[in-house]
């Protein structure tokens, strides 16, 4: 029986070697163009661009495969900046010129029609819905990013979006405020 352990530890650390050994040597490197275009979106993980979240969108989008202005979160300054980062030329988010994103909103629940069945929290990416199942919900304003996702998924129709006024409270930097270096 111990001679039996030991040839299983034996037999664990070798393979444990082996598999140490052909993660260093065979290791995938990432494309760095696709960390860059990551990091200049604003993590919001809404699903507005038509993608889950933005690892996805930055993949599409350094794969060439999706357009560099579909952020609706991060507008025209993202929007730009992508576009400088890829060579390509700058479209806007509303698709003209100087339109520019859409007024920040935040899903607000009707309680009085509201049934509790659940169906915005298992949408809501960011976690701005609380309640619980047969009882009434209601949205977080603060971390509720306006994405919409909550309002289709209601059998009830009893969310709607309200534009945030915009004042000292509620006021934030455009996503993102850092500008990207030319290479010289």
């Amino acid at each position: 029986m111990l001679s039996a352990i030991l040839v299983m530890i034996l037999l664990g650390v070798i393979l444990g070697a082996v598999l140490g050994f052909a993660s260093i040597k065979f290791k995938v490197e990432g494309n760095p163009l696709v960390e860059k275009v990551e990091a200049t979106l604003p993590q919001t993980q809404c699903g507005q661009c038509g993608f889950a979240g933005c690892r996805p969108y930055a993949e599409a989008v350094a794969a060439g495969q999706a357009e560099p202005n579909l952020c609706v979160p991060g507008g025209d300054n993202v929007a730009k900046n992508l576009a400088e980062l890829l060579g390509v030329e700058f479209k806007p988010v509303g698709g003209n010129e100087g339109v520019g994103p859409k007024p920040k909103m935040v899903a607000f629940i009707d309680e009085n029609t509201c049934i509790g069945c659940t169906a915005c929290i298992k949408v809501c990416p960011v976690d701005a819905i609380v309640g619980t199942t047969k009882q009434m919900h209601t949205i977080l304003a603060d971390p509720c990013t306006g994405c919409e996702l909550c309002v289709p998924a209601c059998p009830v129709d009893c969310i709607s979006m309200i534009p945030v006024q915009e004042n000292v409270a509620t006021w934030k930097w455009q996503y993102p405020v850092f500008e990207l270096k030319k290479a010289a």
